[in-house]
């Protein structure tokens, strides 16, 4: 067992939609990421998708359906198959947790690194 201080992990970069693996959990990565600026719309086939904002603010956009705001303490999971994009006007810090070699991006071939800090 080892404590992991997210504030502390975010500190070591600066970039955005990059996300950084902090820990893992049954066979899932838990990572943290910066959003700013908007995302492209992508979908994964067999895995939903779990966003927790601890900073700032995300809107997450359906391509069929309403808009959903998330803040500081909030959380969503869109579902397997939707069509989705993270969307963020000001730098926001979010926590992520997706099974281990789940592209980002729902494409391996465009999908982020997903080192370990």
């Amino acid at each position: 067992m080892q404590k992991v201080n997210l504030e502390q992990k975010l500190s070591l970069f600066s970039t955005h939609w990059d996300p950084q693996v902090v820990a893992d959990y049954n066979g899932n990565d838990v990572m943290v990421v910066k959003f700013q600026g908007t995302f492209p719309f992508h979908k994964h086939d067999d895995s939903d998708d779990f966003f927790m904002v601890l900073d700032g603010e995300v809107i997450l956009d359906q391509e069929q359906g309403e808009s959903i705001t998330l803040r500081p303490g909030e959380l969503c999971v869109v579902p397997k198959g939707v069509i989705h994009r993270p969307r963020a006007e000001a730098e926001a810090k979010v926590l992520l947790i997706e099974p281990q070699g789940l592209p980002n991006t729902g494409d391996a071939a465009t999908a982020a690194a997903k080192p370990r800090i």
